[in-house]
C-alpha cells in the first residue's frame, strides 16, 4: 500500500515518473514523475514522458513536493499522452534507434506514464524484457491492460518507488524522458539505481533544454535543468557522461551516462 504524504513529500510532481501534460503533445514525464510516472509526480507523466508537459501547463511546489493532477481516468490521459502531434517534436523512432538497442537487451522507462515509449522499446527488443516503471498505480495499470492488448508479452508494468526505480532486477538500459527535474532527489535517486543497472549498463536521460524559448512545450524555464546541472548531480550519484546528442530532438537533450569507471 502506497504511503501518499510520503510520496508527494519525495516526489517534484504527482507525474509519476511518468507524464505531465502541457497543450502540445504532454510529455510523458508530465505524468510521471518520480513522481516521468507517478514517480514524477504531477502534470506530464514522462509522455510530452515519457507527453510531459504540453504548452500551458503547470506546477505547484510547495513544501511537501508537486501537487499534480489525479490520474484516474488513464485512458484520458493516455489520448493527451499519446497524441500522434507529439511525435513530431519526440521523433519517437529517431530516440529508439539512437538508444541501438540489441533484440535480447532489457530496458527499464522510468517513468513510463502511459507507456509512450515503452511501447516502443517493447517491439525493438522482441527477445529481451521491458520494465515500464510509475508510481501512479492507475497509471500502472493502463500500461499493463495496454501491454496486453498490443500483445507485448515482453512489456511488464512496474509500480515504483519514489526514492529509486525499485526494480528488483537489473537491466541493460535506464531510460528516463522529461522526469529528471521533477526528482526531488536526482542524486539519491539514481545512487539507488545503480544496483539495479547491469555491467556495462548505461542510463538515457531525455529532458527539456534550459534555453528553450517560452513557446516551446515542456515545464516553466525556472524547473528546466542545464546539461551542466544534470551532469553535475549524476557525477555526484557516481555516474559519467559518455554520450550526448544535442541534435537529435528540437527541444530536448539526450546524454547517455554509465557508472564511473565502467
Amino acid at each position: 500500500m502506497i504511503d501518499r504524504p510520503r510520496l508527494l513529500r519525495s516526489l517534484l510532481v504527482v507525474t509519476p515518473l511518468l507524464s505531465f501534460a502541457c497543450t502540445k503533445a504532454p510529455t510523458e514525464a508530465e505524468v510521471a514523475a518520480p513522481e516521468h510516472g507517478a514517480e514524477q509526480a504531477g502534470e506530464h507523466g514522462a509522455d510530452g514522458h515519457h507527453g510531459h508537459h504540453a504548452k500551458g501547463g503547470h506546477h505547484e511546489v510547495n513544501e511537501l513536493g508537486y501537487r499534480g493532477h489525479r490520474f484516474d481516468d488513464a485512458q484520458a490521459w493516455s489520448e493527451r499522452f499519446d497524441n500522434p502531434e507529439r511525435d513530431a517534436w519526440q521523433k519517437p523512432a529517431a530516440v529508439v534507434e539512437h538508444l541501438a538497442l540489441r533484440p535480447d537487451m532489457r530496458v527499464a522507462d522510468l517513468g513510463a506514464g502511459t507507456g509512450y515509449f515503452a511501447v516502443r522499446f517493447a517491439a525493438a527488443v522482441p527477445e529481451g524484457a521491458v520494465l515500464a516503471v510509475d508510481i501512479e498505480p492507475n497509471l500502472v495499470e493502463h500500461m499493463g491492460a495496454r501491454a496486453e492488448a498490443e500483445g507485448l508479452s515482453n512489456l511488464r508494468a512496474v509500480l515504483g518507488q519514489p526514492d529509486g526505480p525499485g526494480l528488483g532486477e537489473a537491466v541493460d538500459v535506464m531510460f528516463m524522458c522529461d522526469v529528471f527535474h521533477h526528482l526531488a532527489d536526482p542524486e539519491a535517486y539514481f545512487r539507488a539505481a545503480a544496483d539495479e543497472l547491469a555491467p556495462g549498463g548505461r542510463v538515457v536521460i531525455v529532458d527539456f533544454r534550459k534555453d528553450n524559448p517560452d513557446d516551446a512545450p515542456g515545464p516553466p524555464a525556472a524547473m528546466r535543468m542545464s546539461v551542466e546541472r544534470i551532469t553535475e548531480v549524476m557525477a555526484a550519484a557516481g555516474y559519467e557522461r559518455v554520450g550526448d546528442d544535442p541534435g537529435l530532438l528540437p527541444y530536448q537533450y539526450v546524454l547517455s551516462f554509465a557508472r564511473a569507471g565502467e
